[in-house]
């Protein structure tokens, strides 16, 4: 009888620590938040219009005004940002989308302003790019830029400087010879490639004051063949 009693408090003991386990895990588990994405996806389109060139009514503003203009996008972007972050954390493929985290990503690259919340983002975003909740590449992105803003040297070579050829070079890096391994493990192209796409865009950005330079032309880094 003592058996039958005891064998009956330990299944019961299994089951509700079963029961307590299953209802843990699910509420860890996090939804999608539509409404988030959303806001996420209006930020990220102002955040690009302050990052271009001014388009538009934009050209009619004086270079104080539209400098204005962009910090204050950014700035209240960042603030946005942040309160979101304080809620939830990085936020992550599983509650906004890849598409929402990569906005939310993308206003923390424009806070070079306070790049202690860009260090606190970095640090929460690491754990969630090794549990494949977040964007490896993204993540280079950030860090660089992080490294960058303390004059550190670089990881990724995704931070660029140009000379006075409009050639767009990798802001200084650690251990340079081994960059391209670093940036294929997260996805990157070979850094001579992503410069010479750098290098192409400001040559098309700044045609006019290139041409008026004698410079008709980028001038790409050779490529090698892998």
């Amino acid at each position: 009888m003592k058996n039958i009693f005891l064998t009956s408090i330990i299944t019961l003991f299994i089951f509700q620590a079963c029961s307590n386990k299953e209802n843990s895990e699910q509420a860890s588990v996090i939804e999608f938040n539509q409404e988030l994405a959303t806001e996420l996806t209006e930020m990220s389109e102002i955040d690009q219009i302050a990052a271009g060139i001014p388009q538009g009514k934009n050209k009619e503003l004086s270079r104080e005004e539209w400098q204005a203009f962009k910090d204050s996008v950014f700035k209240s972007n960042k603030n946005r940002a942040e309160e979101m972050f304080n809620n939830y954390g990085f936020l992550g493929f599983d509650l906004v989308g890849k598409e929402g985290s990569r906005d939310f990503w993308l206003i923390v690259q424009h806070s070079d302003f306070d790049t202690d919340f860009q260090k606190k983002i970095l640090s929460s975003m690491k754990g969630q790019m090794e549990a494949e909740n977040a964007n490896k590449k993204h993540y280079a992105y950030l860090i660089d830029r992080v490294n960058k803003n303390l004059g550190e040297k670089i990881i990724y070579g995704t931070q660029v400087m140009y000379n006075k050829y409009g050639q767009a070079i990798s802001q200084p890096l650690v251990d340079s010879a081994n960059v391209n391994a670093r940036r294929a493990a997260v996805g990157l192209e070979p850094l001579e490639i992503y410069l010479n796409r750098m290098t192409t865009s400001h040559f098309e950005m700044n045609k006019e004051n290139m041409l008026s330079r004698g410079i008709t032309e980028p001038k790409l880094h050779p490529v090698k063949n892998n």
